[in-house]
């Protein structure tokens, strides 16, 4: 199973994921958990020049991909082949939410890069963790300093969160939404509860 996590700032999706990581160990799941951008050396590296350093829109979404690229071939993909689960902290969605909503980059040019990249490789399941953008920026605010993208103001946000659940109710056989405005361990319940019947 490919499994992805994805939500705004301050969403609670990566502590959903640790949650998610050590459930799936007692339960005896052959997994690996990973990140995007990412899950490589060369992905780690565009990581830090994607949240640290100024770009353009287009080089950002093409360094997005070039991550990504590396990201499937290297971690995704032989895992898969394996027989052994992935437990991804973002993946494609997060191009279509955070380029394509948040900085405007036509859908049809994200779409072209994706299908060079994965072709028809999707996440079995992508598990979208939502609130209020400005929750989720307050929850941002508290951690460590702030990235290049968590310094966009709220407009962004808005846009990002709006892409998201767009790709939400246009993919439902993939998409399941839970409220992040919940407690931790109530969310937590809900992912163990929808991922169960997986669990063989």
């Amino acid at each position: 199973m490919f499994i992805t996590l994805e939500g705004i700032e301050g969403a609670g999706k990566s502590t959903q994921q640790q949650l998610l990581c050590d459930y799936l160990r007692e339960q005896g799941v052959n997994f690996i958990q990973t990140r995007e951008p990412g899950g490589t050396d060369l992905g780690e590296q565009l990581r830090e020049m994607l949240l640290h350093q100024s770009m353009c829109t287009d080089t950002e979404l093409l360094l997005m991909f070039a991550a990504r690229a590396e990201h499937l071939q290297q971690v995704i993909l032989p895992a898969l082949a394996t027989g052994q689960w992935v437990i991804c902290d973002r993946f494609t969605d997060a191009s279509y939410a955070y380029q394509g909503g948040g900085r405007d980059v036509p859908t049809a040019r994200i779409a072209a890069l994706e299908t060079w990249v994965q072709g028809e490789r999707q996440p079995d399941m992508t598990l979208l963790f939502d609130l209020p953008e400005a929750l989720g920026r307050q929850r941002a605010a508290s951690r460590s300093a702030p990235d290049r993208f968590e310094r966009e103001q709220q407009a962004f946000f808005q846009k990002v969160r709006a892409a998201y659940l767009q790709r939400a109710k246009a993919q439902p056989q993939r998409f399941r939404v839970f409220n992040g405005y919940q407690d931790i361990q109530t969310l937590a319940q809900q992912v163990r509860d929808c991922l169960n019947p997986l669990i063989t």
